[in-house]
């Protein structure tokens, strides 16, 4: 062995050649993570350090191994960044449905799913990215799907009203986590020297996202229980 690398010697048309071998303890450091121990290290890393430090190289020095070993389970770092979006909605609190009208299923379901964002540091960015890609993080639609049919609403009215509200949850939830980014860095500076309020902090007042999906839910009761064939329709009525 020389280097760490254990070398053969085959004898081949009369000729020795001696060629190195990977020991055999790297296969097994990599056969040692599984795909869930890669899952959480990348959910470690982003909750501590933020979506910018989670490389592929200090994900595999985390796990002690190389970051082609990543690829035995992923098989690029988008592959992965959906995983680890599937696993932050998996993390959602599971709604109680017992005696609950639609209505207040799907605040509760949003309520839930922006909670889930919000406890992993660019948890955020992290499921936006996923989500325009369409890679993943199909918890999100599916669950406010199923709370929004509970009130009778056909297929497309349901899901567009879901897609509607993932956009409001996933972009509130982004840009409260780039405002607490920011304030902890300093970045804001809070000037009053305007006369005018800073429109950016509405979103950040208390019940702003309360009242953000009430308005989605009252204008989803306004729509009624189809999408209109000519949407000018919904405004005269």
């Amino acid at each position: 062995m020389e280097n760490g690398v254990h070398l053969n010697t085959v004898l081949l048309n009369g000729v020795h050649y001696t060629c190195g071998m990977p020991r055999p303890e790297s296969t097994a450091a990599y056969a040692r993570n599984s795909r869930d121990d890669v899952i959480e290290a990348a959910l470690g890393i982003l909750d501590q350090q933020g979506l910018p430090d989670l490389t592929m190289r200090h994900l595999a020095a985390t796990l002690g191994i190389q970051p082609s070993g990543l690829y035995w389970h992923f098989p690029n770092k988008q592959a992965l960044l959906a995983a680890v979006s599937d696993r932050i909605i998996a993390g959602a609190r599971s709604v109680d449905t017992t005696g609950r009208s639609w209505q207040q299923r799907v605040q509760a379901e949003a309520t839930a799913l922006r909670d889930a964002l919000l406890a992993f540091k660019d948890g955020a960015e992290v499921v936006s990215s996923t989500l325009a890609l369409g890679l993943g993080a199909e918890g999100l639609h599916r669950r406010l799907t199923g709370a929004i049919d509970a009130g009778g609403f056909d297929e497309e009215t349901s899901e567009l009203a879901a897609a509607t509200m993932v956009h409001f949850i996933v972009g509130h939830a982004f840009h409260e986590q780039q405002r607490i980014q920011a304030d902890s860095l300093g970045a804001v500076a809070h000037a009053h020297t305007l006369d005018r309020e800073d429109p950016a902090e509405a979103t950040d007042r208390p019940g702003a996202f309360d009242f953000g999906i009430t308005l989605l839910i009252a204008g989803l009761e306004r729509q009624g229980t189809h999408v209109p064939a000519d949407p000018a329709s919904a405004g005269s009525q």
